[in-house]
């Protein structure tokens, strides 16, 4: 039975490591719930001595009558008994709680769907458990369903594991473990616990110890696996927070993927935006993101992300590097790319406010291009894309001003810039070799009668919003080249992720520098400013062209049919640009003013004050990135030199702390080693110079692999030493006089006048030195065994802890036992 209790206590322990993935505690008091009735089930099975088979059926009849009870207990018959109504009833539940998975991003809302789903889950992992450590007694194996509840988490975030979570889960296997062993033990007859400390000073001898009460101790063993136990935990803990970090990078995946971002120190995770894009479209209930006003009061697409790489699965974000010259308080942010100042540029300045229920947001949300920004705290611009960012601030509750210079380009202008894309990184023009040929006709068949790059891109977005029968949905999943294959030349059903990924793949299949965009479409306007929701989440691609820069294009469908605060770029119409204030507004420009006024009255304030700030500071900063690659090796690999020598400076701390001892005549009473070397005499406590010496001689030994034997004398050591390794007239004087004067305040009534030993020692150790290989020297230098040898007893001594927890279930043992 104590293999059944521990295994559901392992079970729902690693449960505990899927708490992020759940807004509220339903899933918990569900899952708990289900394991109990496993254990139950269990300890049914036990009592009745049910093989493994029939106490697996039971544990799976138990979780069925649990969560019919739980959720179709209005279909069962008396609430807990199954009927067909109530099998129909956990069937919907189930798929409507998959559909709901699919739908949602992390943290998912507790629908009863997901709730069911999540409770079954956990009992099938308890049933799996019980049937490893329980029923066939492999507990070792019982921790492969435990590592496949833990990898669920792993997968779905890009969040390292919670490490208080990652404990509770790893104490659970530790005591199931446990309690197997004990067990096992148990099989042989009934363990005699004895203290070590009492097996230690009074060894069992005689007729008494074979007698049935002096049964063999495993109390050693136990506390041993233990220490192992408790160490691996701490140690898998901590190493990973002392060692520098390598964030994987999320991606932006075709249909599904997790969300959330994370970043610590120096490096910034990148999250998966998608999932995160998906999930606010598809939440129940519209919340508000964040609020902006500008002066000209238009809406305008605000961009998070930038995704420049794709693999032929998935687009990809590059690694954003934002250098300390690019901060934003140091003034204007890098120059936009590609833009040279052809077209005409509008000055545009923005207020932004963050919702304070945005949840771990480190890129800002802002119009493109950014000319400046004005916020609190350490954030940064990426050079290439402009996206900007932080590794310690979060964007939740921000206020912040941005200045933009957009561009106003003309279909003329765009005409002329056909084929100019020498400055452009080819990572935006990359593609797999692997793509699928029907995919590159297509594109070329759209776009044949194209007359330049502008036109290409102008037909390809038509493509997608009249000419090619597509429409908007959200039901929709897949993040493989079929799913793009079949997006696009068989279902064209979609939302915005598949119509932005789609452009951007066709516009390099015809040589025009693409990315995908993530953020916010300009949102509705209330009262005196924008608004932005989550059903304002959007995806655009970006499309390059020199001169000009990133402009952005917009192939979702719009209006009622589609998403429908996604607008058409004005430079993308057939008709002529309109002039009048109720213009569509575009995702870029939007033919403003500077000298325009935002309407909010606080807004206005803080934007004038940006723009003063920005005509004092003119050009742009240096172009200059983060640290290089090399230089990043360089930092690493020194600060594992410098963890490596501390056994290094622990030993000269130690050396230089007694050779000033060594000159002392008459001083307090010496530190520890003086009482563990000589033994606690009280002469000793006169002369510290002696208890250093020779504390320093027995180091010295240790360190050249001379280690003195326990019985020793001094006078025995300086003799063998002296014949031994063959000293000279005055290394065998020098090694006697500090044998003689420890034997002199040992023993000696009045040890009398003892001198500095500084240069005895310093020619003790010089010929010791003589006799050892150069490596043994280097090693005594850098990694001293003395020096470990300390070291390994604190970790001796730490783990000894343990032992208090054996010692007081003992104590009270004895006195029940005394009762």
């Amino acid at each position: 039975m104590r293999l059944t209790i521990a295994s559901g206590v392992a079970a729902f322990a690693a449960a505990m490591l899927l708490y992020p993935l759940f807004e509220g505690g339903t899933w918990f008091w569900a899952s708990l719930g289900a394991v109990l009735a496993v254990v139950a089930a269990g300890l049914v099975s036990s009592r009745l001595s049910l093989p493994a088979w029939a106490a697996t059926l039971l544990g799976v009849a138990a979780t069925w009558i649990y969560l019919t009870a739980s959720f179709a207990a209005e279909e069962a018959w008396a609430v807990f008994v199954p009927t067909r109504g109530s099998v129909v009833e956990l069937g919907r539940l189930l798929g409507v709680g998959w559909a709901d998975i699919q739908r949602f991003a992390a943290p998912v809302p507790p629908t009863e769907g997901i709730t069911l789903l999540t409770a079954g889950g956990v009992a099938l992992i308890a049933i799996i458990v019980d049937l490893f450590a329980a029923r066939l007694r492999r507990a070792a194996l019982a921790g492969l369903p435990l590592l496949a509840l833990a990898t669920v988490p792993a997968t779905i975030l890009p969040d390292p594991i919670s490490w208080p979570a990652f404990i509770i889960a790893a104490l659970g296997f530790v005591g199931l473990l446990i309690a197997d062993g004990r067990e096992r033990v148990g099989h042989w007859g009934r363990a005699v616990l004895v203290r070590r400390t009492r097996l230690a000073a009074r060894p069992a001898t005689g007729p008494s110890a074979r007698g049935p009460q002096a049964s063999a101790d495993t109390s050693g063993l136990r506390v041993s696996g233990k220490r192992i136990g408790f160490a691996a935990i701490a140690l898998a803990v901590l190493v990973p927070a002392l060692l520098p970090t390598m964030e994987p990078v999320s991606f932006f995946q075709f249909g599904v993927g997790g969300s959330g971002t994370g970043g610590r120190g120096n490096s910034i995770s990148i999250p998966n935006p998608i999932a995160n894009l998906k999930g606010q479209l598809d939440l129940p209930e519209r919340r508000t993101v964040l609020t902006y006003a500008n002066n000209d009061d238009k809406p305008r697409y605000l961009r998070i992300y930038a995704l420049d790489t794709f693999d032929g699965q998935q687009f990809g974000m590059t690694q954003p590097k934002g250098s300390p010259d690019n901060r934003t308080d140091n003034g204007p942010l890098p120059p936009p790319p590609g833009l040279t100042g052809n077209p005409k540029i509008n000055s545009v300045l923005t207020n932004i406010q963050i919702s304070d229920e945005i949840a771990a947001l480190k890129f800002l949300p802002l119009p493109y291009p950014p000319r400046q920004v004005q916020v609190d705290g350490d954030w940064r611009a990426d050079v290439s894309s402009l996206m900007v960012f932080s590794t310690r601030d979060e964007a939740a509750g921000l206020e912040y001003d941005v200045a933009t210079s957009e561009p106003e380009p003309t279909s003329d202008l765009l005409e002329s810039l056909n084929g100019n894309q020498e400055a452009v990184d080819q990572r935006y023009l990359r593609l797999p070799d692997d793509l699928p040929p029907d995919i590159r006709e297509l594109a070329d068949r759209e776009t044949a009668n194209a007359t330049s790059d502008y036109d290409a891109a102008v037909k390809l977005q038509q493509f997608f919003t009249k000419t090619g029968g597509f429409t908007y949905t959200l039901r929709t999943q897949g993040h493989s080249t079929s799913a793009l294959r079949d997006f696009l030349l068989q279902t064209r059903a979609g939302y915005c992720e598949q119509f932005a990924v789609s452009m951007a793949v066709l516009s390099r299949l015809v040589g025009i520098p693409s990315r995908v965009a993530i953020g916010y479409t300009g949102g509705t306007k209330i009262g005196n400013r924008w608004e932005v929701s989550t059903t304002d989440s959007h995806s655009w691609p970006e499309l390059y062209f020199e001169g000009v820069g990133w402009l952005p294009f917009e192939p979702t469908p719009a209006g009622a049919l589609g998403q429908g605060s996604a607008r058409v770029p004005a430079y993308t119409q057939p008709a002529p640009r309109p002039t009048d204030s109720s213009a569509a507004p575009t995702p870029g420009a939007t033919g403003s003013s500077a000298a325009d006024e935002p309407v909010d009255p606080q807004a206005r304030d803080n934007i004038r004050a940006l723009d003063r700030e920005s005509q004092l500071i003119p050009g742009a900063l240096p172009t200059e990135e983060s640290m290089p690659l090399i230089a990043q090796i360089g930092i690493g690999a020194l600060a594992l030199l410098l963890v490596l020598l501390i056994p290094a400076g622990m030993r000269l701390i130690t050396r230089n702390r007694r050779v000033r001892t060594l000159g002392w005549k008459v001083s307090q009473p010496s530190d520890e080693l003086t009482a563990r070397i000589v033994s606690g005499e009280g002469a000793a406590g006169r002369h510290p110079s002696v208890a250093a010496a020779w504390a320093e001689l027995d180091d010295i030994l240790y360190d050249y692999g001379m280690g003195r034997q326990a019985s020793e004398t001094p006078r025995a050591l300086a003799r063998r030493l002296t014949q031994q390794y063959e000293f000279d007239a005055a290394s065998s004087a020098a090694v006697s006089a500090i044998a003689s004067a420890v034997e002199r305040v040992l023993f000696a009534r009045d040890p009398g006048r003892i001198g500095p030993m500084k240069k005895d020692l310093r020619t003790v150790r010089q010929a010791l030195a003589a006799t050892v290989s150069r490596g043994r020297r280097v090693r005594a230098v850098l990694m001293p065994p003395s020096t470990l040898r300390r070291l390994r007893g604190f970790g001796e001594r730490l783990l000894d802890g343990f032992d208090l927890l054996e010692t007081i279930r003992l104590r009270r043992t004895a006195a029940q036992k005394g009762s």
